[in-house]
């Protein structure tokens, strides 16, 4: 048993005693000299030689020059944000359609954010931008520093390529913006102190903001209650009317929505706060998330139903089904294009599209080119701006050996256009993709994907990936980085379809959810089991990495399933349950995980809070928890505070990362992402004694 020192030993177990709270100060001075001391000893032991030529090689899979331009169209011309080995903050371009079928297009710069960041000296990052339909030079454009959350927002002029003078500014802070016209937005920002923030730190306001009016004196049309995750609004510029829709985001998965009317009264959209509404012009879409009856029907949750809005308003409840899912087939998103509704199947983890047309009430199919039967497929509309959209679409295709094309559908055609193709990465001869499904725990059988050589003699260096939470599915695809460092070195890489993710729909989702979110932790480890009773690996030969809610999966790895893995990869994490809902923008996730407050939630969340969980004198396998200083979505407090203890303990083969920069991502730009890889990759490859 691995001694712990008495001044701090009984404390590491009680829940709110926690001797390691001076690490949620992110810019306390005791804090960074504690982050300081680690990064240099991680950095010591792993950033070698084989370190500093991975992160170059990954930098230039990262940033090769022949990859896809994706592009969208607005006012006739294809506009692409680019980043490179030159501009690696990244550039805002366009060209010409017929310029883009060429082997090399001819571009135009239209902001260059390196060079912005060079002339106002700030560390600036490109976090997207804000258009008004119908006007294609106006656009609000997002600014974080060093990749946070957090974004200023300022008008810029793309027929000038400059900010406008005196435009619309707006300081830095969480939030949004959408545009009535050219002269008022209507802003979501939770900039204006805490009055204007909700606990989650997201706009608890909308203002209707007019050129040259001070935010402070801009009018509020709508606000939510301080406990609620978030307020905003958007605009359906397709109808004459320019409906203005505000809604109050309830939680993660519930939302109330209204309408505001000409005399700016607010009417509820009586619709469940757990369904998924869209709509353009007089169509109104719905996807419940939960059964619902209407009209003497009854609708099976993730079904989805159209009507009449402005019937629906007038208190009129007939409603047409347009899709029904069945098991493990589900619909995962749906859009508009031309007035066409485009619907996006997955069909036992297979994407199958279908195109609708709308005609006086009636839904038919209209044709799509034949897709392939696997792969990663994406199809959506080619224009940015939905009143110019003509009906084109563009097709992506990928699967975990084939590097991506681009398509281009034409409106009414059923053939593919080839547009572009991505070059070859890495070595794929003798690599296959096969799916496989282990039995968790409780019996249920649980997907994955596994990508690599047959011939592993039994102890293949494998590298397992999950996320399993929020609804979100897994996608398996093509991923230069890791088919040069490990499908092309002779490693084999796990894509698992955890519970708790949407890979099958709500039911699939929610039994990974609050009480069950165990279930999506024993999926995973049942997955590595299921590689060594198939006879490809061994329990420490198998090495791990997740992220944010994956980070919280990798870190019960540990506490929960040791003996199942060789290394752990833990990055931007969440791991202390009992105070995430205190900790930025962690209030907005009690929907998912339960409110530690309440001591009927916490009877659960504590037995998946890590942070609690981990003890002394155990055989945990060596982990790296790396998260960056300026994240300000998951605070890096949680993996801060994971590893002190885990030191505490006697774990010396704990070992922390954190670089200053990068948001809730792993880096502001591809080299600081190249840094974070290689060195994960480091890490897991000697831990898993694969040199």
């Amino acid at each position: 048993m691995i001694k712990i020192p008495a001044s701090i030993g009984p404390t590491l177990f009680a829940p709110d005693d926690d001797p390691f709270l001076h690490l949620e100060e992110i810019n306390g001075a005791r804090a960074l000299h504690w982050v300081e001391a680690q990064n240099r000893r991680t950095l010591d032991a792993f950033a070698d030689l084989t370190f500093e030529a991975d992160r170059v090689a990954i930098a230039a899979v990262m940033q090769r020059p022949d990859r896809i331009a994706a592009v969208s169209r607005r006012g006739g011309q294809l506009y692409n944000v680019w980043r490179d080995a030159k501009n690696p903050r990244g550039l805002i371009r366009r060209t010409t359609m017929e310029s883009y079928r060429l082997a090399e297009p001819v571009w135009e710069t239209v902001l260059d954010f390196d060079e912005l960041a060079s002339t106002e000296k700030v560390d600036w990052i490109f976090k997207g931008a804000t258009s008004l339909p119908g006007n294609p030079d106006f656009s609000i454009v997002m600014l974080s520093k060093g990749g946070s959350d957090a974004a200023v927002m300022r008008e810029f002029d793309r027929a000038t390529k400059s900010f406008v003078k005196d435009g619309f500014t707006i300081p830095e802070a969480k939030g949004g913006c959408v545009a009535l016209d050219r002269d008022t937005l209507l802003l979501s920002s939770a900039y204006g102190g805490d009055a204007m923030q909700t606990a989650a730190g997201y706009a608890r306001t909308v203002r209707r903001l007019k050129r040259d009016q001070r935010i402070e004196d801009a009018e509020i049309i709508f606000e939510t209650d301080r406990g609620n995750m978030a307020a905003g609004a958007s605009i359906d510029h397709e109808n004459p009317e320019k409906p203005i829709f505000l809604y109050e985001q309830i939680d993660f998965f519930n939302v109330r929505i209204f309408e505001l009317l000409k005399d700016d009264s607010k009417r509820l959209i009586d619709l469940p706060t757990d369904a998924q509404m869209d709509g353009s012009g007089d169509v109104l879409l719905v996807k419940p998330r939960t059964s619902v009856t209407h009209g003497g029907y009854d609708y099976v949750a993730d079904t989805l139903i159209v009507t009449s809005y402005s019937d629906f308003v007038a208190g009129q409840r007939v409603f047409k089904t347009l899709f029904e899912p069945s098991h493990r087939k589900v619909l995962e998103g749906f859009s508009f294009s031309k007035g066409k509704l485009l619907l996006n199947v997955k069909d036992n983890l297979c994407d199958r599209y279908q195109l609708l047309n709308h005609d006086n009430g009636n839904w038919t199919p209209l044709p799509l080119p034949k897709l392939p039967e696997v792969g990663m497929i994406s199809l959506w509309g080619f224009d940015a701006d939905s009143l110019e959209s003509n009906g084109d679409l563009l097709l992506s295709i990928n699967d975990p050996v084939t590097p991506a094309s681009l398509h281009l559908v034409r409106s009414g055609s059923n053939e593919l256009e080839l547009l572009k193709t991505s070059p070859s990465v890495f070595e794929t001869s003798g690599i296959k993709v096969s799916r496989h499904e282990a039995v968790s725990e409780d019996g249920e059988s649980i997907p994955y994907v596994q990508v690599g050589r047959e011939d592993t003699s039994g102890a293949a260096p494998v590298y397992m990936t999950g996320y399993g939470g929020f609804g979100m599915a897994t996608q398996p695809h093509y991923d230069g980085v890791m088919g040069k460092q490990w499908l092309e070195q002779g490693g084999t890489v796990i894509y698992t379809h955890l519970r708790g993710g949407g890979e099958f729909g709500t039911a699939w989702h929610d039994a990974g959810r609050r009480e069950h979110k165990g279930k999506s932790h024993a999926d995973f480890a049942a997955i590595a089991s299921d590689l060594v009773q198939r006879g490809l690996t061994v329990p420490n030969r198998i090495a791990a990495e997740g992220g944010s809610n994956g980070g919280l999966l990798i870190a019960n790895m540990l506490t929960r399933y040791p003996e199942r893995f060789g290394a752990l990869f833990c990055t931007i994490p969440l791991i202390d349950m009992r105070r995430y809902h205190k900790l930025l923008a962690g209030h907005s996730w009690i929907a998912e995980y339960g409110d530690p407050d309440k001591p009927e939630d916490w009877a659960f969340i504590q037995h998946f809070s890590a942070y609690h969980q981990a003890e002394p004198g155990k055989s945990y396998p060596p982990i790296l928890i790396a998260t960056t200083k300026a994240d300000d979505r998951v605070h890096p407090g949680h993996a801060r505070k994971f590893a002190a203890k885990l030191q505490a303990m006697g774990y010396d083969q704990t070992l922390y990362y954190e670089p200053q920069t990068g948001g809730h991502g792993y880096g502001k730009d591809a080299n600081e992402v190249a840094a974070f890889k290689a060195l994960g990759l480091r890490f897991l490859k000697k831990m898993i004694g694969w040199n």
